[in-house]
């Protein structure tokens, strides 16, 4: 997975004050499990999807 789309997230997280375990509790998942996604670890195509939406940002190419 790209990890721009980590550090996007991350950018979002900062300016709005939220930790990311708060996107975690907001998706519906582990903390771990969504560390990995933004790391590039995991895809977690569904949950990136979700993230996307909630966050209005788009994909990067």
């Amino acid at each position: 997975m790209d990890k721009t789309f980590g550090k996007k997230v991350k950018t979002w997280l900062i300016i709005n004050d939220m930790k990311q375990k708060d996107l975690a509790e907001m998706l519906d998942i582990s903390n771990p499990y969504l560390s990995d996604i933004l790391l590039g670890k995991r895809e977690g195509k569904k949950v990136k999807e979700k993230i996307m939406r909630i966050l209005e940002i788009k994909e990067a190419s």
